[in-house]
């Protein structure tokens, strides 16, 4: 093997030696990131380049957003004849079966350490950045080091004032918390306060933005700084007052539930109250990812992939088998507002922004909202078949041929299917993703109060109601675990929730052997990072 020079730092070229079987790991000589030579850059073109990766990584529907929703109860991917095969890849992360060579968990410790390091170089004081590239910089870092401290329990930082020959230090527990806070303060000292419902200012971080992310890394604090010995922690109750605190302060600066707009409507590209960050990143991924080939000839057709199970669609209120609107998009089975529903026909076309006419339907419309079960329709009513001819109904079960469950051998038709974003705008392929939203800042300072001994179910109450849903009569843990995954789902909070409240490792439909091993509880370190940087060491169990 050749001499290793340990000048590499998630660089593209360690992983072009390509995995392809777990004995071929050798590694060639390569250039850091970082060389002897760096002189500092350009802050501003630094500041734009990092916003760029952070909202190329957050497009893709595999990678992280995989590794926080399919892994979960929210969201699976079977094999529908040879179609989402994939070697396993969709199965194994579904069932906690991944080992060390997945691509959806090679790629995001790259990505995420990528762009930490790219924020540094701008936070470097040779690159004199200014107030405000500061401000974006140290948000975009600790952003960065966050996710990868939340999937991977370790985060390599390099200093990018020592020579590129030494080894990226190894961060974890609460020595990574406080690095990351530490960040998020400088971010918001130095970030503008950008006021609710701002529009195109927001795709950038703002005061309110940082004091979203410092709530969220408070919240789990004592999972992170246990999670490599195994303990659970309590979370302290400084940490519980501080989250309170700082939801307050968004609040402040005007966010807070929209009235003036359907749940839906939050999704879309227009200004409201209640989101916080967006980036833009496309949103076509979300929604053909799991519509059927047929359901519309948009974009080429939907993927007919993604779908929930039946479990989680019966954490919202109605009808279990049916999840209809009628014309106007009236609720015709008793479900709330945030379960959406499938219209029996499109939309009559009125030329609204981003919309096209399709024989005098918005195209598109024809796609419900929400979760997809039971027959579809055509923009003219037409009911929708399979490519085989049978009737195109979506149902709560995944079995293949023979009747029996199963994720392999499936039909066109199983799975409930979810939208969030709606295709009938720019055929879906609008760039605006919404990343921080205020219902979450409101449920994260509710689960605050709950662990503070202070009861949240006024508060909680608010939202339901907005949302078309039947006030509680109190509040629990389970409460607020089921609250959030009726408010946030697919938008890649739900593996986060599931392990701060304990239910990550808890068994589910398909997650067999692997259910209660604390070791899933992290993702595996990727075999070329521990070869580079041997201060990074396996996570337990693997």
């Amino acid at each position: 093997m050749k001499r290793n020079q340990l000048k590499i730092y998630a660089t593209a070229a360690l992983f072009a030696i390509g995995l392809s079987s777990c004995t071929d790991l050798e590694i060639e000589e390569t250039d850091s990131l970082i060389t002897d030579g760096f002189q500092g850059l350009d802050p501003e073109s630094g500041v734009n380049s990092v916003y760029g990766e952070v909202t190329n990584t957050l497009t893709d529907q595999a990678a992280t957003y995989a590794l926080n929703e399919v892994t979960t109860d929210a969201l699976l991917v079977p094999t529908r004849g040879a179609d989402w095969g994939d070697n396993g890849r969709w199965r194994k992360l579904h069932q906690h079966e991944w080992g060390f060579e997945e691509i959806d968990i090679i790629n995001p410790f790259a990505q995420w350490t990528r762009i930490q390091l790219r924020a540094s170089q701008v936070l470097d004081d040779r690159s004199a950045p200014s107030p405000q590239d500061i401000g974006d910089a140290s948000f975009l870092r600790a952003y960065a080091m966050w996710m990868t401290l939340d999937l991977f329990g370790q985060v390599p930082f390099r200093d990018t004032q020592a020579p590129s020959s030494e080894l990226p230090t190894v961060l974890s527990g609460a020595e990574a918390v406080d690095f990351i806070l530490t960040d998020l303060d400088a971010a918001i000292a130095n970030l503008p306060t950008v006021a609710a419902g701002a529009g195109e200012p927001l795709r950038r971080a703002s005061k309110a933005a940082a004091r979203f992310l410092r709530a969220k890394v408070l919240l789990n604090r004592h999972i992170y700084e246990n999670q490599l010995t195994g303990g659970g922690g309590s979370p302290a109750s400084a940490d519980m007052a501080e989250v309170i605190a700082l939801v307050d302060a968004i609040e402040a600066d005007g966010f807070g539930l929209d009235d003036s707009k359907g749940y839906f409507e939050l999704f879309e590209a227009s200004e409201d109250t209640e989101t916080i960050w967006w980036t833009e990143s496309s949103t076509g991924n979300r929604i053909f990812n799991g519509l059927h080939y047929n359901s519309t000839g948009l974009g080429g057709g939907g993927w007919n992939g993604f779908s929930t199970l039946a479990e989680y669609y019966d954490l919202f209120e109605g009808d279990a088998n049916s999840n209809r609107f009628d014309v106007n998009r009236n609720p015709l089975d008793g479900q709330e507002e945030r379960r959406g529903g499938v219209p029996p026909q499109g939309i009559t076309f009125t030329s609204v922004d981003g919309t096209s006419d399709n024989g005098g339907f918005e195209d598109g419309s024809n796609v419900g909202l929400g979760f997809l079960i039971g027959q579809q329709y055509a923009l003219d009513g037409t009911p929708l078949t399979d490519r085989q001819g049978n009737p195109l109904q979506f149902s709560r079960e995944f079995v293949d041929g023979d009747g029996n469950p199963n994720l392999i051998n499936n039909s066109e038709r199983t799975g409930i299917r979810v939208q969030k974003y709606q295709a009938r705008f720019n055929g879906g392929f609008t760039n605006h993703s919404i990343q921080f939203r205020w219902a979450d800042a409101l449920l994260m300072k509710a689960e605050a109060m709950l662990r503070s001994g202070t009861d949240p179910t006024a508060m909680v109450n608010e939202l339901r109601t907005l949302r078309g849903a039947t006030p509680l009569g109190s509040v629990t843990e389970q409460d607020l675990l089921d609250e959030r995954g009726r408010e946030l789902f697919a938008e890649g909070w739900r593996r986060n929730d599931m392990i701060r409240f304990g239910q990550y490792l808890r068994a589910w439909e398909f997650k067999g052997a692997e259910a209660n091993n604390a070791a899933r509880n992290l993702f595996p370190i990727p075999l070329p990072q521990l070869l580079a940087n041997p201060n990074l060491q396996q996570n337990p169990g693997y």
